[in-house]
């Protein structure tokens, strides 16, 4: 039980509880206490146990000062508690870029394996040193955590349009889109179902317009763990129809860490940007001409709209300046 030491009365009456017990408890060890045998018997009368008196007697016994009889405040003991100070460095290198405490536990795992902090380990690191709030800087940070060029990393997923958004009619449609990290140069298809072989052929018309129309090659490109785009530990990708395009096409496939949508947070931003500009704003009367308003859309997006993750540009303009910078 913690006490407090600048109450000395408290104090005081502490110690006098401790150096009686030690004198009844080393008589009934002499042999000589008038009314107890054993120390178990001592210990239920002071509705104690053995190990809370003897860690005290024994402290007291070994450093010899009455300061030992007194409660110590707890901490953290060596590599139990609190991380080394170099995994606290990168927490703290990390944090102040903006990262969630899931995105830094994310990224630090392949580095520190078993040595990695866990989520509530990171925000204890970040509310020490004051970092458990994003200030305005580190929110910045965190918007310029992009991409150097255009196609090193692609973004890929899939959305629900709802049965309803053809008037008159109850069927299912989606969207696959596929976003350049860069630029946020983005293109997507409509699509009847989310099969893992038709969402492979809708992502390979976004790779080949995006190729197409901006020059992009991609290197990389992240999904879900969704069936449509493969498992992350599966043995057989040659047999999965997305994972054997990417194969085949040489880009490594990426994976988002489970329940962590913010990884692939561009292209949801996508959805919703779409859904208010486009999705919740107009009646189609017929499945093509939610492909045509679509197709218009795409080039408005690309084109015409400026962009706050990019600073006010559009993407097309990003796309200048990033192959006008390879140029030089």
């Amino acid at each position: 039980m913690a006490i407090n030491t600048n109450d000395l009365t408290v104090e005081r009456r502490y110690l006098d509880t401790y150096r009686f017990m030690i004198r009844e408890y080393e008589l009934v060890k002499a042999k000589s206490h008038p009314s107890y045998k054993f120390v178990e018997e001592l210990y239920k009368a002071w509705g104690t146990n053995r190990k809370s008196f003897l860690k005290y007697y024994n402290r007291f016994k070994q450093g010899g000062k009455e300061s030992d009889l007194l409660p110590r405040k707890r901490g953290p003991r060596y590599r139990t508690r609190r991380p080394l100070p170099f995994i606290e460095n990168q927490v703290i290198e990390l944090r102040q870029k903006g990262n969630s405490k899931h995105e830094i536990v994310s990224i630090l795992k392949p580095r520190l394996h078993k040595f990695t902090p866990s989520a509530s380990g990171v925000y204890n690191i970040s509310k020490r040193y004051g970092l458990n709030r994003l200030t305005p800087k580190m929110k910045q940070n965190k918007r310029k955590i992009i991409k150097e060029k255009m196609g090193q990393l692609g973004h890929v997923d899939c959305h629900h349009l709802g049965k309803a958004i053809i008037r008159g009619k109850s069927q299912k449609l989606y969207l696959v889109c596929l976003l350049d990290d860069h630029s946020r140069l983005a293109w997507a298809e409509v699509t009847q179902d989310v099969t893992a072989l038709t969402v492979m052929f809708a992502t390979l018309k976004c790779i080949n317009m995006l190729h197409d129309q901006y020059g992009i090659i991609f290197e990389e490109i992240i999904s879900d763990n969704g069936p449509e785009f493969g498992q992350r530990n599966s043995q057989s990708k040659m047999n999965h129809p997305f994972e054997r395009m990417l194969i085949e096409l040489e880009i490594k496939h990426r994976y988002t860490q489970p329940y962590r949508p913010q990884t692939n947070g561009k292209v949801e931003r996508f959805w919703r940007t779409l859904k208010d500009d486009l999705i919740e704003e107009t009646d189609f009367d017929s499945l093509e001409e939610l492909k045509d308003e679509l197709l218009q859309y795409m080039c408005y997006y690309n084109h015409e709209r400026p962009h706050q993750g990019i600073g006010g540009k559009t993407p097309v303009d990003m796309a200048k300046m990033s192959t006008e910078k390879s140029q030089t």
